[in-house]
């Protein structure tokens, strides 16, 4: 969705299509920024494992900042529009084909197992191999304990008692409730939104950028 999303930017003939492409592209963005921290939390090892998701959030700012250096290398040029939307398909293609190479999550193959959505000896052997690309040098047998280290904590999915919502308002869930939603609602209210929609307009009045 990215690269059609781009393409179609691009080459947009009229207004309408240019939505539709925006469009698609927001999908694709949604779709990444939950896959991505999702797939890092079930495939990194825990000692590196909020480094990483922090770094996915680094690289969202830092292409933020591409996107404003890119434009401004086109704003002089005629349909430089079309070049800045169309600069970021050589990134969609490179994306693309590096998730071809990314193994399944052991943790998402073992719970399909759990499901009776396949053989668990089939499905362990699999997610083992899957640890092991994913663990580069790592030992074999560390890899199997990691493997049998998920399927104990898989075991009690079914077994925890369902949650009602009141419990959201008690004990350590209104403490994680409390942090997630002030870290939200202070990131509103310091007005980082509103500086990033109108940074275009603020570089030009405070004369940083001549000609944006």
């Amino acid at each position: 969705m990215y690269l059609i999303g781009a393409l179609l930017t691009a080459v947009t003939p009229n207004f309408l299509i240019m939505v539709v492409g925006r469009f698609l592209y927001g999908i694709g963005i949604g779709l990444a920024m939950h896959a991505a921290p999702m797939y890092i939390a079930e495939t990194a090892p825990s000692q590196i494992r909020g480094m990483l998701i922090s770094l996915k959030e680094f690289f969202i700012v830092l292409g933020m900042l591409l996107g404003y250096i890119v434009g401004n290398l086109f704003v002089e040029v005629i349909s430089g529009w079309r070049y800045m939307y169309a600069a970021s398909a050589p990134i969609c293609v490179i994306m693309g084909i590096g998730m071809c190479w990314l193994p399944c999550s052991p943790r998402w193959l073992l719970l399909c197992a759990t499901q009776g959505k396949g053989d668990l000896r089939e499905t362990k052997e699999n997610a083992t191999r899957c640890l092991c690309r994913l663990r580069g040098q790592a030992s074999p047998d560390l890899v199997s304990e990691q493997v049998n280290l998920i399927l104990e904590e898989l075991s009690y999915v079914g077994e925890e008692k369902k949650a009602g919502f009141s419990e959201i308002f008690q004990g350590k869930c209104l403490k994680a409730m409390i942090i997630g939603c002030g870290l939200v609602f202070f990131q509103q209210v310091t007005g980082q939104p509103s500086v990033l929609y109108y940074a275009a307009t603020i570089f030009q009045e405070c004369w940083i950028l001549w000609s944006i």
